[in-house]
């Protein structure tokens, strides 16, 4: 199919999916494109509600409902195109089993009650033992309502103990960055998929996980032929980026590690690395943090040479040679892409500065199409938490709990009482739910995410889990409703107002457009009306220094608006906008300036930092970093780091060696297990499993087997497989040559399906420096159950 039948496919399948959504007819579908949607709708903006790409959509809404959604073609992400969730993404919100209101569990069953009664017990709980209290949030965190949650605990409760599921998939990139250049977030954005002359994906299934930008790339691909652009797919199984890929290197887990250190090893030894480059703007250190010279950087990478990695990680001299000739090619752009696949990683940090480095020595980093960019996998995992800060480590706008200075900035933005938050981190997500299980948490409320289904090692992590004081606030069941004291129905996507922050820092808006149903209502309303029921109550710490409450809204004079009243809450005044332009003022100190509220409802996005020009117009940044496009660059610099810890503005080539993984395939376990997701299913299934034409086209989970394992085994497709760890047990349907193929002695699971349960067996290992939990090795053994 050519690039411009490829696209009218696209285009077309969105209008036809907003057809079939009026149950419309048209005479003319057969003569080709159609050039029109049915007359009578309503269309507004908003970025999908899925994955971190950040796409941009046009709601279509008639008589209250959103009955149609297309790509918007002013966005810069999309261009007017979606993948198969994002056309279906208004049918998330009309699932039969929408929760319509609150519950509590009284005699072991959750029976219906009032939202008075919810709020008055949430508020008593939570007073009895505020400091054994933690909030659980998400990557699809509006930016209001992780700012408000963040509030609410650090400054409210004076506890730390808050943390996003975005610990579980983009924290070893945080840490990864933070501690390179000195401040997080990727510097390139999507333009490079545009510009490169090569793109490598470390371990990242970009067709599947990222289809829009992979479709973005491949259009390119196609349109240039034999002249264009190059692709490596280095992973460790074959999927349909695979298909794409001009070159498939299939490593061994784990060993992606030396394999970076390969390449730098062959770039200073042949001396094509950017000598100028390197003297200018790089820093070398040992892993413990000691200076290096380059001689002694050289020196440590001698255990990496192609013939030792060659050994023990997959790839043949020939290949690890290739990958140096990429890096060490002066004129070619070269444009590194992952996720997942770094991320969950037991050395998800060190990986993630190992691939940095490959870069930086190259000097392939602040140039169009080359850059090093780590993608993520929720809407607002940056938007939310790593530039609201709602990690139990952070404060807004890159702020940490641990410096006096960046402490006493909120309380005095908040007027909190002095020393309100605390100076020591608490507990990340992994430690929260362990503390959950001991009792050294008493409750949690859980937000906009669904961890009875998506953490690690699910036996030990969940245990006690239902004894106690659990709150979830969601639009439908879940497992983890299943197991909490209260349920409260949450506002779902459009049903509300919201920002989000995507991966290449465009920050994005929309308003409400559509009631939610029932008694259903915004979460950010949950946590206000908790909070302020507290501060009725008496509690300390919901006073600020005049004795007033400490998240009181206020209107652009300064007037508290009742907003913890839902009919105030739910009237025409904009609290997402009060809360958001509050939290503006802490993006400056970082460099992560956001444009006034209003800028951003008059087009799909901006990238940060965003300034004013001298004509007065907001102006977004393509590249930080750079000289000409990044405001905070000083002129002569060309490329600044001004982020570097030291003041150097020098970036940090770290010695980070290879570390074999905790569990690896033995005699008992012999075979690898690698978890994930799969193009038609969002994390834990729970939106897109509401979704007929989503659950119709993958309706189960499976285990995926490479067929010379299957015919040792005696497994074909359909036949019934226990996939057993050192932790659990889970029986699914094979999958045989499909749309994937692991490597030998290699299966994958995917993660959607809440009736089998794959955590169950997963290893809950962490990568030390990010507490990022591994899930894509672990040992498992199969056993063939029926056929």
């Amino acid at each position: 199919m050519t690039p411009t039948t490829r696209r009218d496919f696209l285009i077309r399948s969105a209008q036809l999916a907003a057809l079939a959504a009026l149950g419309a007819r048209t005479a003319g579908a057969q003569s080709g494109l159609l050039t029109a949607l049915p007359d009578g709708l309503t269309w507004q903006k908003a970025p999908c509600r899925f994955c971190g790409v950040g796409c941009g959509v046009l709601v279509g809404l008639r008589d209250g409902r959103v009955v149609a959604v297309q790509g918007d073609p002013k966005s810069g992400v999309s261009r007017g195109l979606l993948c198969a969730k994002g056309y279906h993404a208004g049918a998330l919100l009309y699932g039969k089993d929408r929760l319509t209101h609150p519950m509590i569990r009284r005699n072991g069953r959750l029976e219906k009650a009032t939202w008075d009664e919810a709020v008055d017990l949430i508020a008593d709980k939570i007073m009895a033992d505020p400091k054994r209290f933690g909030i659980y949030g998400s990557g699809q965190w509006t930016i209001g309502e992780g700012y408000v949650n963040l509030k609410f605990a650090k400054g409210g409760l004076g506890s730390n103990h808050i943390d996003p599921n975005a610990r579980l998939c983009m924290a070893s990139a945080v840490v990864g960055f933070v501690t390179t250049f000195g401040v997080d977030e990727p510097s390139g954005c999507y333009d490079d998929i545009d510009e490169c002359d090569t793109v490598i994906t470390w371990g990242n299934n970009w067709a599947e996980m990222h289809p829009v930008l992979f479709s973005r790339f491949a259009d390119r691909k196609k349109a240039t032929g034999e002249g264009g652009p190059t692709y490596i797919d280095l992973a460790t199984r074959r999927t349909r980026s695979t298909e794409l890929a001009d070159h498939y290197l299939e490593f061994v887990p784990q060993t992606d590690l030396a394999i970076a250190n390969c390449i730098c090893q062959q770039l200073i030894a042949r001396g094509t690395f950017d000598k100028s480059f390197v003297l200018k703007h790089v820093r070398f250190k040992a892993n413990d943090g000691g200076d290096l010279t380059l001689e002694q950087f050289d020196a440590f990478l001698q255990d990496y040479t192609p013939a030792k990695v060659a050994k023990y990680s997959g790839l043949s001299v020939e290949q690890l040679g290739m990958l140096a000739d990429v890096f060490g090619d002066p004129g070619r752009r070269v444009l590194s892409l992952w996720c997942m696949g770094m991320n969950q990683h037991t050395r998800g940090t060190w990986i993630n500065n190992l691939v940095y480095n490959v870069h930086l020595l190259a000097g392939k980093i602040g140039k169009p199409g080359s850059t090093p960019f780590s993608l993520t996998g929720q809407p607002s995992a940056c938007g939310t938490c790593r530039e609201v800060g709602t990690l139990a480590h952070a404060l807004p706008g890159g702020r940490v709990v641990t410096e006096p200075a960046h402490r006493k900035e909120c309380e005095d933005l908040w007027n909190a009482i002095p020393g309100a938050i605390p100076e020591k981190p608490g507990f990340h997500t992994m430690a929260m739910f362990e503390a959950l299980a001991k009792g050294d948490l008493a409750g949690m409320w859980v937000q906009v995410t669904n961890p009875a289904q998506s953490i690690p090692h699910l036996h030990k992590n969940l245990a006690n889990a239902a004894d106690r004081f659990v709150v979830v606030s969601d639009i439908y069941p879940t497992v983890t409703t299943e197991i909490a004291s209260v349920v409260l129905p949450s506002a779902g996507w459009v049903e509300k107002n919201g920002v989000f922050g995507n991966s290449e820092r465009r920050t994005q808006q929309w308003f409400k457009m559509v009631d939610p149903p029932g008694e259903a209502r915004d979460d950010v309303w949950q946590v206000l009306a908790v909070a302020h029921r507290m501060y009725e109550k008496g509690f300390p710490g919901l006073r600020d220094r005049n004795g007033n409450f400490l998240l009181a809204v206020r209107d652009d004079d300064g007037k508290e608006v009742e907003a913890w009243k839902w009919e105030v809450f739910d009237g025409p005044f904009n609290v997402d906008r009060a809360l958001f332009e509050e939290y503006r003022g802490l993006t400056v100190k970082k460099h992560k300036d956001l444009a006034p509220y209003d800028e951003y409802t008059k087009q799909p996005g901006m990238r940060w930092p965003v300034t004013r020009d001298a004509s007065g117009q907001w102006r977004e940044t393509k590249r930080r970093f750079v000289e000409g496009e990044d405001p905070y660059v000083a002129a002569g610099k060309g490329i600044q780091f001004y982020g570097a810890k030291a003041g150097d503005d020098r970036a940090i080539v770290w010695a980070r060696p290879y570390e074999p993984p905790p569990e690896v395939p033995d005699a008992e376990y012999p075979f690898w297990l690698c978890t994930g997701r799969v193009l038609e299913h969002w994390h834990t299934g729970t939106m897109t499993r509401r979704i007929p034409q989503l659950l119709g086209a993958m309706p189960r989970a499976y285990v995926e087997l490479n067929p010379k394992d299957a015919e040792r085994l005696g497994v074909l497709t359909g036949d019934v497989v226990r996939v057993r760890s050192r932790r659990g047990q889970i029986d699914l349907a094979a999958w045989v040559d499909g749309r994937a193929v692991p490597q030998e002695g290699s299966v994958f699971v995917p993660f959607f399906d809440e009736t089998r349960l794959i955590n169950r067996v997963t290893l809950d290992a962490c990568c030390p420096m990010s507490k990022e939990p591994d899930y894509k090795k672990c040992a498992v053994r199969l056993e063939k159950v029926s056929s």
